[in-house]
């Protein structure tokens, strides 16, 4: 393994339930059932094919991410999982590339990526509004790997995601496809999208991983 990417929210970070409680309100105002399952039902990182699978007329598309940005603005700062800044760390010292390819915007998650320290630790980044497709497109991974010198060599890199979209994604690519259980990721549904390994958490994930990556313990001469 020579690189390891990462989802964002969710993944890295604790976000969802902001995502989930900014999401609920823009479809109060819109008189349109709203909760976890119905989230885990039609989510996808595309916003607006989002929208329009929940019953967002698609021309009020624009007034809809509006709203949203409005409430999720008001919400708590995002912050890291606990564990993460140091499962990171772990991974570079054994000379792994990190990176993130995640479908929140630029403007967004730059920000948050200073604010919870993870920046420094996570060099290359794909974000959601750097190309026109979105996940499950393999483009966005494919770019992370092209940055890491790995275009030719996808099976050297893993991709570490909570959502079956991210799962689908790595698949496409060949990469290793990891799946975090969260609110997006229910294991069985990971599993079923092809997530070679699930795991609790990202540090769980980093325990295991390196467990079988280090080398064998040398004999008492």
């Amino acid at each position: 393994m020579e690189a390891v990417f990462f989802d964002w929210d969710g993944t890295l970070v604790d976000s969802l339930g902001s995502f989930h409680r900014a999401n609920a309100h823009v479809m109060t105002s819109f008189g349109l059932p709203f909760d976890e399952r119905i989230y885990r039902q039609h989510y996808v990182p595309d916003w607006r094919l989002m929208y329009t699978k929940l019953g967002v007329p698609g021309d009020r598309l624009d007034e809809a991410n509006e709203m949203w940005h409005a409430a999720y603005a008001t919400e708590p700062d995002v912050i890291a999982f606990d564990g993460v800044a140091a499962a990171l760390d772990r991974l570079a010292a054994i000379g792994l590339a990190l990176g993130i390819v995640t479908a929140g915007h630029r403007a967004i998650v730059l920000p948050q990526l200073e604010a919870t320290g993870l920046g420094s630790r996570l060099p290359i980044r794909v974000f959601g509004d750097d190309l026109p497709v979105h996940k499950p497109d393999p483009a966005p991974l494919r770019l992370a790997l092209a940055e890491a010198a790995l275009a030719e060599r996808p099976s050297a890199a893993a991709y570490v995601g909570d959502a079956p979209t991210d799962v689908q994604m790595a698949c496409a690519v060949g990469v290793r496809a990891i799946g975090i259980a969260s609110a997006l990721g229910d294991p069985d549904d990971l599993r079923r999208a092809g997530a070679d390994e699930v795991a609790g958490s990202v540090p769980a994930w980093v325990e295991t991983f390196l467990g079988r990556e280090a080398p064998p313990a040398l004999e008492a001469s």
